[in-house]
């Protein structure tokens, strides 16, 4: 029986209690839920639906956690229910029950830990968004790991999702970075406002390559801007890929300008009644939305804001279609929340359409000590440094295993042993051990067969693993809901730790002189269930499940 079976029958018990007692059914919510209590003395599950409805009902919260404990009881898979304090309802499961969950999840496969709670939700999630000027950096690494898992597990929960890359290709930063190639080229040095860095020298050595016209060109910037931009992205693109991290579109914010958008951005927000001139400049009145101050939308000297492309690239993302916008920012972008909320609020969108999220920044350690300089890119730590220290699955475990507002310091000692203190190695050494049991299983001829007696699965290391099992879709879910891959990350942990406890204290295959008995079959079921749900919870983070360590 799963979780969300039980919480299914413990709405049906108290609908019934209801009835029984003659209070008023509209007062119940149309779902509910049952938690694990920490102390397994308390029973498998519990329930405060009581509590939760009694005083609107008008009744005793214990005498209706007693008529609720007594329809509870007769479903089937229902060992006995117990009332607690003034009404929480704990409630045992009969071991068949509680099995169940281990051929669900085998059947199941890849699917188990989907799940339907985002189901219907149109969303875009913007991440990374590093300016086309350099490699990524630590930073952006952080979200290159978050933002993916994130986008896998609101996927899994049923949500249309775009995962989506703004490609700053305008503006100021890209004529210093297009004069810095150009420099390098000619054997010149850095231009004021210029990028350092050996980078620099290999991407001008490339355009070269591509256009050896480049410097004789009627306009050398213009080559070393349009060749330069197109040789970063296309590294940062494989980059990207190369840490499994996937974008659906990459968009760009030149082709806001040429397509007119930015006009017709301020056009609507004209005819809204948010737009004033003053000082010779174009504004929006973003103060009227909870902003410190209002915004320049088009300088004194008629040229376009970086501002103005944020509410032209947000009306075109809401003009896509989609209805739920996800913005996830560097730490050095906290002061971009006010205004982008105004933008949201100004086109008359209802508070919670944008979400933005902000991420702390990364400290890369060695031997105890901060690592701040790349050999590459001069100035800053970037992802394939990263990568070059911990590997791929290490640096997007680590990165995704703390919540975003917290900052990481990742130690490179750390995260790369091979030992239990390393979480992504812990994580990994379960999978490989339960398809090692399994491998072992094959070669002596065990089969777990076709079914199993649940029933059997009654030591207590197979129900805390069992109830951990059943746990994974609510944690997806939950992870979805509250934009926390993270919660993914930390579930992997306690199931492997669950799994670890399982097979010290029950022996899964027999002794090779003894025979193969059902309760050696329902446990090579469990460890198939556990197997599944670890690489499954380990895709969602984009991190391998190495059948062999």
């Amino acid at each position: 029986m799963t979780p969300e079976t039980l919480a299914e029958k413990v709405l049906s018990a108290t609908r019934t209690a209801f009835e029984t007692l003659g209070l008023d059914a509209a007062v119940l919510p149309t779902q509910t839920a049952v938690e694990r209590p920490r102390d397994p003395k308390h029973g498998d599950y519990a329930s405060n639906i009581a509590l939760q409805t009694a005083k609107k009902a008008g009744t005793n919260p214990r005498a209706l956690a007693e008529k609720i404990a007594e329809n509870l009881a007769a479903h089937a898979g229902v060992a006995k229910v117990d009332i607690a304090g003034p009404g929480f309802l704990n409630i045992t499961l009969d071991a068949a029950a509680a099995g169940e969950i281990a051929g669900k999840i085998v059947a199941a496969g890849s699917a188990y830990g989907t799940n339907n709670s985002m189901e219907g939700v149109f969303a875009n999630l913007e991440f990374v968004s590093a300016n086309p000027t350099g490699p990524i950096h630590a930073g952006g690494t952080r979200w290159a790991a978050m933002g993916d898992s994130l986008a896998r597990v609101m996927r899994a929960s049923g949500a249309k999702l775009t995962a989506e890359y703004y490609v700053n290709d305008a503006g100021a930063q890209i004529e210093h970075f297009a004069g810095s190639l150009l420099a390098r080229a000619k054997g010149e040095p850095t231009p004021e406002n210029g990028y350092v860095g050996a980078y620099i020298d290999d991407i001008a050595a490339d355009v070269l390559k591509r256009r050896p016209d480049a410097l004789s060109a009627e306009n050398p910037l213009d080559v070393f801007r349009s060749v330069g931009l197109e040789l970063m992205l296309e590294e940062i693109k494989g980059t990207l890929a190369d840490f499994g991290t996937h974008f659906d579109v990459f968009f760009s914010e030149k082709g806001l300008h040429e397509r007119g958008e930015l006009d017709k951005a301020v056009d609507r927000l004209t005819e809204l009644g948010h737009v004033f001139e003053a000082d010779g400049a174009l504004w929006l009145r973003t103060t009227e939305f909870g902003d410190d101050k209002d915004r320049v939308l088009k300088n004194s000297k008629g040229g376009w804001t970086y501002f103005a492309s944020d509410c032209a690239y947000y009306l075109d993302k809401r003009e896509r279609g989609f209805e739920k916008l996800v913005l996830m920012l560097g730490a050095d972008h906290h002061g971009y929340v006010g205004r982008m909320q105004a933008i949201s609020q100004a086109f008359g969108d209802e508070p919670g359409t944008l979400e933005i999220l902000i991420g702390q920044f990364v400290n890369l350690l060695k031997n105890g000590e901060p690592i701040r300089l790349s050999k590459r890119a001069g100035n800053m730590i970037t992802l394939n440094d990263v990568v070059e220290a911990v590997g791929v699955d290490a640096a997007r475990y680590a990165l995704t295993r703390y919540s975003a507002d917290s900052t990481i310091d990742l130690d490179i000692d750390l995260w790369t042993k091979h030992g239990n203190e390393n979480p992504v190695y812990y994580v990994q050494y379960a999978h490989a051990r339960t398809s090692g049991v399994l491998r072992n299983a094959v070669e002596r001829g065990v089969e777990k067969g076709e079914s199993y007696d649940a029933a059997l699965l009654t030591h207590p290391r197979e129900s805390d693993l069992l109830k951990a099992l059943a746990e994974f879709p609510a944690v997806v879910a939950t992870a979805a809901e509250l934009r926390e891959p993270h919660r993914v990350a930390r579930y992997a942990e306690e199931l492997a730790a669950a799994y670890h406890r399982f097979q010290h204290d029950c022996r899964v295959l027999p002794f090779p002189d003894e025979e193969t008995t059902p309760v050696n079959q329902a446990r090579l079921w469990v460890v198939d269930a556990t197997r599944v749900v670890l690489a499954n919870a380990l895709g969602l983070l984009g991190v391998s499940a190495p059948e062999r360590m």
